[in-house]
Parts: structure tokens; sequence; C-alpha cells
């Protein structure tokens, strides 16, 4: 289905919806995560840039750290 709304509609619902998702009681019950998913569907978040590759940082090599006698 595919719900062709303006865009004053398409802002009270995405208010309607914001509103019900935090004033519910219960916020980690089924109903609210729907509720999220449909918000999710109206208002889609940006994608974000994958981050980069974490380094692999060695430990020091024994040689270069030497305990004086």
């Amino acid at each position: 289905m595919n719900l062709d709304l303006t865009d004053e509609q398409t802002a009270a619902l995405i208010g309607l919806l914001s509103r019900a998702i935090d004033d519910d009681r219960y916020p980690l019950g089924p109903r609210v995560r729907v509720l999220e998913d449909i918000l999710a569907k109206l208002r889609p978040e940006p994608k974000r840039e994958p981050q980069p590759p974490l380094r692999n940082y060695d430990p020091p090599r024994m040689g270069r750290y030497r305990r004086r006698r």
C-alpha cells in the first residue's frame, strides 16, 4: 500500500507517532516497536559512513625494552 501524503500530513503523522511512542507506558512493548518501525519508514535516518577499520597494535618487542641488570 502506498500513501500519497502531503508534507503537512506527513508532519502531523510523524508528530502523532512520536508523541504516542514517548507517552507510552511500556517503552519496550510490541506496540511501540510497531510504531517505531512505521516512524522509521516515514522519516528514514541518513546513512552513516562506515568507520575506518580498527588498527592492530602489537605489544613492543622484547629486544627494544630490555631490563637493566
